[in-house]
């Protein structure tokens, strides 16, 4: 090769070599959305296991923080801030022995239907509550009523939740509720159990209910967050 050709070939190739990167591409600008929170009410798991979770940030009663403590269940609790928000105390009580915090609205609203704005007020305000609070965001969101539409999975995305988390099975005083075939519990179940009122048994006898029909069917309490 002649000098001269030579000379304009390494000139190329250096300014190809000094050309700036490709500008990186915005997802949102580029039309497409982040990875949207996966519904569950129940995790597929050959593991022995379901999973015990609670709402409302009503279960006060003393009774249940040793319940958690002397059984060491790895419970789930999703908390509004209007029913919960002036006994926080209470559940740093229960998070000490074992108990997961995670999130169920502000205002315990019916979040389906809502606009965008409204539906990530209500899931990143009470993030930040509980972050607050507890120094952690939750992973998980329960909708209040289980109501949802896609653009609640937008917002919890946007607030940080990667699972919104339903269930299979309600513990109520009557025994057990499905929300869908088969009609017994099975490995990877989520069971809510109902909040106190004045129609309904303590919180305490009812998750004693649930851990016999748990054992009878040769299962054990595990821990949601480890699953999803």
């Amino acid at each position: 090769m002649r000098p001269r050709a030579l000379l304009l070939l390494l000139l190329l190739t250096a300014v190809g070599c000094a050309q700036p990167p490709a500008p990186r591409v915005d997802a949102r600008a580029a039309g497409t959305e982040p990875r949207l929170p996966p519904v569950v009410d129940h995790v597929p798991t050959r593991d022995p296991v379901v999973f015990l979770t609670y709402d409302d940030g009503a279960e006060r009663d003393p009774r249940f923080v040793d319940t958690i403590r002397t059984l060491r269940l790895p419970v789930t609790l999703f908390l509004t801030d209007r029913v919960a928000g002036p006994g926080y105390g209470h559940f740093a009580r229960l998070r000490a022995v074992g108990a997961s915090l995670q999130n169920h609205t502000l205002d315990h609203t019916a979040l389906r239907g809502l606009p965008y704005a409204g539906q990530r007020a209500e899931i990143c305000g009470q993030q930040s509550k509980l972050h607050a609070r507890f120094g952690a965001r939750p992973r998980l969101l329960r909708p209040p009523y289980g109501a949802h539409d896609r653009t609640t999975r937008r917002a919890a995305a946007d607030c940080g939740v990667t699972t919104i988390a339903l269930w299979r099975a309600l513990a109520t005083d009557t025994g057990l509720r499905y929300t869908r075939a088969p009609h017994r519990l099975r490995p990877g179940d989520i069971v809510s159990v109902t909040p106190d009122d004045a129609d309904t048994t303590a919180v305490v006898d009812r998750t004693r209910h649930v851990l016999r029909e748990v054992a009878a069917a040769g299962l054990r309490v595990g821990r949601l967050e480890d699953y999803v």
